[in-house]
């Protein structure tokens, strides 16, 4: 098996041919006041330099104007909020400031802190300084969700010591925990791992930081990083670009094209456009499924930089090719939780049944399909848009993370009997600890949605609205999925004419009972399409809204006798105990970064995966438990044992079967 390292560089397999760059690349930067910046179409509209330039059905709300009340997902955000907030400064600056040539005290010093971050955070490590560029982000969505100053104040410290590493470089404004000789590797083709996807993670932190946490100072320090970006790469020939492309980047075309959006220099759009790989866009472009065998989390994101790409500045192909990657990911590469890929990597389209392993479902991959997703249904307000988002964001991403420790896994392993296997607090830093520093604060993001008229209600999360534009606030309760109902009420500054979008999602086939003000209203919609109630709201007035959720399998696409199980939207999972789980397990063992990869579970041979349903439906088989909400238990007898399922994302430190045999 080849090392994680090596793995990662060989991204993609074809070597790209040379051709004319995209857009004439001229570098140098010219000074520009800036005030605002919005990364989803509908945020900060106002302070924008580069407004969106193309249709939008729907728009997103300020994170600001969104709280989430209680419930799981504020839960899972505390916990999230308090790991941030644990982890010191100088142990998460040490890298930077050893690469700077700065003090860095030997251990027991007063001035020294406890000792270097671990993991892939370790000096050893060539992607170091990639975690604090999440944390950043992070701690910009945590101040942004919950308007509590010690996440903004954790922001400021860290941004303030950034901008000292960057003034003792003093390489044209270079910024990293790592010698720009990584760089130059990169660009002559040579094995690294992944430079400027660490990069990108900086310039996402520190706009996150200007944008949700007003630090001004953070936009100073990526305008800089931006200069040396330029000049850097100005010499590059086309060829060498595209050779230099074929490494992991993350979301440079996307860190960019945001920086242009809010700074207006085309500077910057050449540097978003100079990160277009042919190699992996031309063929999603022309309609052409090209991912078997690439590596996930190194396509996605630059199909989030497409998608803002076709925003600002109308480009269709990039466009088509954000659109005709999501159709394929979600419906030919996809498991029934919502996340994608083995082994990090894609596989043949329609093949998930042989592919049930220990290693699927990189968390990355879901975070930023979820991203991507986002920017779609602002295009057209399409409800399969929401849908895919409840059902990755309920079943993977509210799942990665432990609820007794806070801690989060890599993989999601499908495989029958695994286990999830937990980070550590200061000695994993994988690259799922950091997007999940995001993934786990941001909550509130996608809950509501608006067009000039009225509000999209596309998940039922208990929150608060604020629609400072109509003077309008919209209260949201329910225990969903625990219950099938949510109830909206109505403040509002005056009578205010407006339609409610209401979800009404695929999975309710069951129908749909809506009351307002108490009154049965006739549903004349079909699943999968959205319930407008238009009328003049004033204070007071309810909505209630009811999706009876009911048991469905969910078969693999290549054979329908091995399926997951689903109740409404939540993916169930049976309980299997946790005989022979060995070592630190479920934790990581900090003596070794990549044991995720190729973990051995030691599954006994005891663990059955096999369900006898007999020819008969799903609920015969399996009945719902007394006293405990969203649990089955599957009917002992025709060979089968009585195991118990309960969703998915509330099993937890113990073993598990997602996908069963049916026979």
């Amino acid at each position: 098996m080849q090392s994680l390292t090596s793995m990662r560089f060989n991204t993609f397999n074809v070597i790209p041919t040379s051709g004319l760059l995209r857009g004439i690349l001229t570098f140098g930067l010219v000074g520009q006041s800036v005030l605002g910046l919005a990364q989803y179409p509908g945020q900060a509209s106002d302070k924008m330099k580069v407004p969106v330039s193309v249709p939008m059905k729907a728009k997103s709300f300020d994170l600001q104007d969104v709280r989430i009340t209680h419930g799981l997902f504020r839960d899972n955000a505390e916990r999230e909020g308090k790991w941030l907030l644990s982890l010191p400064v100088d142990r998460l600056m040490h890298s930077f400031r050893v690469n700077a040539g700065m003090n860095t005290p030997k251990p027991g010093s007063p001035t020294k802190m406890p000792r270097p971050l671990g993991g892939w955070e370790g000096l050893d490590m060539e992607l170091r300084g990639h975690s604090i560029g999440h944390l950043l982000s992070g701690l910009s969505l945590q101040y942004a969700s919950t308007n509590n100053e010690a996440f903004r104040k954790k922001g400021d410290s860290l941004v303030t010591a950034l901008a000292d590493v960057q003034r003792v470089l003093n390489q044209d404004g270079y910024l990293s925990a790592y010698p720009q000789q990584y760089i130059d590797r990169n660009i002559a083709g040579t094995a690294v791992w992944a430079p400027w996807y660490t990069l990108h993670k900086l310039f996402a932190g520190l706009t996150d930081q200007f944008t949700y946490a007003c630090n001004q100072q953070a936009l100073a320090i990526a305008t800089k990083m931006a200069a040396w970006a330029s000049k850097k790469l100005s010499p590059l020939t086309p060829e060498q670009r595209q050779k230099m492309l074929r490494n992991e980047f993350g979301g440079m075309n996307d860190a960019f094209f945001n920086l242009y959006a809010l700074t207006g220099n085309p500077e910057h759009l050449k540097l978003a456009q100079f990160f277009y790989h042919k190699a992996a866009l031309e063929p999603l472009e022309n309609g052409q499924d090209n991912l078997n065998k690439a590596h996930a989390n190194t396509f996605i994101p630059k199909l989030v930089g497409e998608a803002r790409d076709y925003e600002l500045t109308g480009n269709e192909k990039a466009k088509t090719a954000a659109t005709f990657f999501w159709n394929t990911v979600v419906q030919h590469h996809t498991y029934a939780h919502g996340g994608n890929s083995d082994k990090e990597h894609f596989f043949e389209p329609d093949k998930l049944s042989k592919h049930l392993t220990g290693n699927t479902s990189e968390t990355c991959n879901t975070y930023n399909m979820l991203k991507l997703t986002r920017h779609l249904f602002t295009w057209s307000a399409a409800e399969k848009y929401a849908d895919y988002y409840e059902q990755a964001l309920y079943n993977h991403i509210l799942g990665q993370q432990d609820p007794e420790s806070g801690m989060v896994c890599y993989f999601t392993p499908m495989k029958a009997g695994a286990y999830r296997l937990y980070s550590t607090p200061d000695q994993s830093f994988w690259c799922c600890v950091g997007s999940g520093f995001e993934s786990q604060s941001k909550y509130g993001e996608a809950i509501y949605y608006h067009d000039d008229k009225g509000i999209y209600v596309n998940l039922f999360i208990p929150s608060e609205l604020n629609w400072r534009e109509k003077g309008v606030t919209l209260v949201q309760e329910t225990a969903y999925p625990e219950e099938a109902t949510t109830r909206l009420t109505i403040q509002a500054n005056a009578p205010t004419q407006m339609p409610l979008y209401l979800r009404y999602p695929g999975w309710a086939t069951a129908g749909a009972t809506l009351k307002v003000n108490g009154k049965v209203v006739a549903v004349k919609q079909l699943p999968g399409s959205y319930i407008t109630v238009n009328r003049t709201w004033k204070t007071g007035d309810k909505v209630e809204l009811t999706y009876p959720m009911t048991l469905r399998l969910v078969p693999t696409n290549d054979d329908p006798r091995v399926a997951a199980i689903a109740y409404g939207p939540i993916v169930l999972a049976g309980e299997k105990g946790h005989a022979n789980m060995k070592g630190t397990a479920p934790f990581h063992d900090p003596a070794d970064p990549y044991q995720y990869y190729g973990y051995d579970y030691t599954i006994p041979d005891s663990i059955d995966h096999t369900i006898h349903m007999g020819g008969k439906p799903v609920t015969d088989w399996l009945k719902p438990v007394d006293g405990k909400p969203l649990t089955f238990q599957t009917v002992a007898g025709m060979g089968n044992q009585a195991v118990e399922l309960r969703p998915y994302y509330n099993l937890h430190r113990q073993r598990y079967v997602v996908y069963w045999d049916l026979d």
